[in-house]
């Protein structure tokens, strides 16, 4: 029978601990080879705290954990007595796996998040936005142009009169 990977369900800010549990746990039993793998899916952020740029993790869902598995009693049992969790995702009393798409998607976004860190806030054009740091800082302006791949946003601050163009981080900027 092929693993299929299946969603439990923690306690908030539990994710860790839950991921460490389980995998002691398995080793302590003769379940092992029944889970292939126990994932947190997390994507890497970049933000700014007291002026500075900090990179962080964040997990795309937090209070859930994967876990591709062969399903049977015993590794059911398993899994749903390790501390902090509180049960399968599931229709009805059985666990539901994971479609192959969904689960492809994940691990996919998964990867692609870890090699380029995404601006924690997201911005909108025309969305009115103030300075907090460069050669502009007060000067409040729209926004033109966004490019989140980048982290890097074009917005139009009034210079002496006249509408000027100013390319800035987003970190650089908050909304009003």
């Amino acid at each position: 029978m092929a693993k299929r990977w299946y969603v439990i369900h923690t306690l908030t800010g539990q994710e860790e601990k839950v991921k460490a549990n389980l995998l002691s746990r398995l080793e302590l039993s003769k379940l092992k080879d029944q889970v292939a793998q126990v994932l947190i899916p997390t994507e890497v952020v970049s933000e700014v705290k007291s002026g500075k740029k900090k990179i962080s993790e964040r997990k795309f869902f937090p209070g859930y954990v994967l876990v591709e598995m062969d399903l049977s009693d015993e590794s059911w049992y398993l899994v749903k007595n390790t501390p902090g969790v509180t049960g399968f995702i599931s229709s009805g009393s059985k666990p539901t796996p994971l479609l192959e798409e969904e689960i492809n998607n994940i691990l996919k976004q998964t990867e692609e998040k870890k090699e380029k860190p995404m601006p924690k806030v997201t911005f909108n054009q025309g969305e009115s936005v103030r300075i907090k740091d460069g050669p502009f800082t007060n000067f409040n302006g729209n926004i033109d142009e966004l490019n989140p791949a980048k982290g890097r946003l074009k917005v139009s601050v009034m210079i002496f009169g006249r509408p000027t163009p100013v390319e800035l981080e987003y970190w650089q900027v908050e909304r009003l």
